[in-house]
This record gives structure tokens, C-alpha cells and sequence, in this order.
């Protein structure tokens, strides 16, 4: 159960004033009968809610790309960091978490979301989804250190790391484009370190089928576009009809 003030302005109606307004106005009905309080409870699942007559849509999931900047720690809360989070106070969606984590330092493409399911599957282990990281390091990266990081390396895990993809980042031999599959604990720079080099700058780059959009500036944020959200498998999954049980 939801306030219906709180439930227009989640599925965009207006700003909490703005759908107070429409609701004292009498242009928002529930299940039929007109409804002028504001914290009037509805719910999401079965209640019917319009506005001058059209459904509400309610957004039953949401799906934002970050491009998260260096500083800020990948969590909903913490007591001594700012998170991530911060950058979202006024994205609509209850219950929104970053999927994934990306060091304090690392930059670079951040789903956030409050779909489980789907984050379950992308971090899943057993999926091997693809990671792709834009990475600068301290010394040039030979083509021995190509040759182990494609074959997988001992971190000092029970054991290596998966074969990842490995190729010279354009314009320098201080870098490299390294795609894994797997989400260890520090695992490029681990990975790194292991062929005796070291990370200076990382930037993750993209994420299964997502791909960062080079046009969001650090910091900023937008929902996911309509073939992003095909490429997840999610597009039955975004806004919702709550017009009704089915």
C-alpha cells in the first residue's frame, strides 16, 4: 500500500504539490470514486487510479545509467562515505540499488535500479557476464603480460581468473582494454598487479549488453532507452498499468 499522493508522483504525474492540487481538484479517481486525500493509502497492484478519466501508469520497475565519477563509494548508505546514491535523490523509484560495485576510485558505468531479478542475473556467477574496463597503467603492458591475462591469472584466490579479452588501449602502450567475467574483489587491479603492473586509472566501459553513454558527464544520470532495456530482456518489466487486478 501507497499514498496516493506518493503514487502520482512516482508514476510522474507531477511534483508532490502538483498532484495534492489534482487530487483536491477531484480529477483523480480510484477504482471509480473520486479521491480528494492526498494520503489516501491504494494499492499498487490492484487499485485502479486516473486522472481526468486516463489510467495512471505506475512504474513498477526502474532502470537509471550512472556515470559514476571517482570519490564517491558504490552503496546505498554509508556512515563515513558518500555513495553513489547521492547522485539519484530525486530519481522516481522506491527502493533503488546500485548493481554491482565499482571502486572509490573507478569510474565509469553503473546500472541503478530496484529490480532484483535482474540484477541477480547480471552478477550471477554461473552467467559469466562480460565486463569491459578502460584501463591505464603505471608501465607498458608487454605482450607477455597480454599472453597471461588472456590465459587467466593467479590473484591469490582458490583459483585463477578466467581467460579475459585483452587489447592495446588506442594511443598508448600504458593501457589496455580488458573485458573479464567474473566480478572478484579488486579483480583488474589484482589481475595487474599479478602480471607485474598497476593500475593507475580504471573506467568501466560496459556491462552485458549495456554500454556506457559517452555523452552523460561524470556524475550524471538518465533512464535506460527503450533498445537498452530489449537488450536486458526488462521491456515487459518498466511502467505498468496498475488498472486493475488480473
Amino acid at each position: 500500500m501507497i499514498r496516493l499522493d506518493k503514487y502520482l508522483c512516482e508514476a510522474e504525474a507531477g511534483s508532490r504539490s502538483q498532484v495534492k492540487a489534482l487530487i483536491k481538484k477531484g480529477r483523480v479517481t480510484v477504482n471509480g470514486e473520486p479521491a480528494r486525500e492526498p494520503e489516501r493509502k491504494v494499492d499498487e497492484e490492484r487499485d485502479r487510479v486516473e486522472l481526468d478519466g486516463e489510467p495512471v501508469c505506475y512504474e513498477r520497475f526502474v532502470y537509471y545509467m550512472l556515470h559514476k565519477p571517482a570519490g564517491l563509494v558504490t552503496a546505498t548508505q554509508d556512515k563515513r562515505e558518500r555513495t553513489v546514491m547521492e547522485l539519484l535523490k530525486e530519481a522516481p523509484g522506491r527502493g533503488l540499488f546500485p548493481v554491482g560495485r565499482l571502486d572509490k576510485d573507478t569510474e565509469g558505468l553503473l546500472l541503478i535500479t530496484n529490480d532484483g531479478a535482474l540484477a541477480h542475473r547480471l552478477l550471477s556467477p554461473a552467467r559469466h557476464v562480460d565486463k569491459t574496463y578502460l584501463v591505464k597503467t603505471a608501465l607498458p603492458v608487454t605482450e607477455q603480460m597480454y599472453e597471461a591475462l588472456r590465459a587467466g591469472v593467479e590473484i591469490g584466490d582458490d583459483k585463477p581468473t578466467r581467460p579475459a579479452a585483452a587489447d592495446p588501449l588506442p594511443g598508448t602502450e600504458c593501457g589496455l582494454i580488458l573485458t573479464i567475467t567474473e566480478g572478484r574483489f579488486h579483480q583488474v587491479k589484482r589481475m595487474l598487479q599479478a602480471v607485474g603492473n598497476e593500475v593507475l586509472y580504471l573506467k568501466r566501459l560496459s556491462m552485458g549488453p549495456l554500454v556506457l553513454d559517452e555523452t552523460l558527464e561524470k556524475g550524471a544520470f538518465r533512464p535506460l532507452r527503450e533498445k537498452e532495456l530489449e537488450a536486458l530482456g526488462r521491456t515487459d518489466q518498466g511502467k505498468a498499468d496498475r488498472g486493475g487486478a488480473t
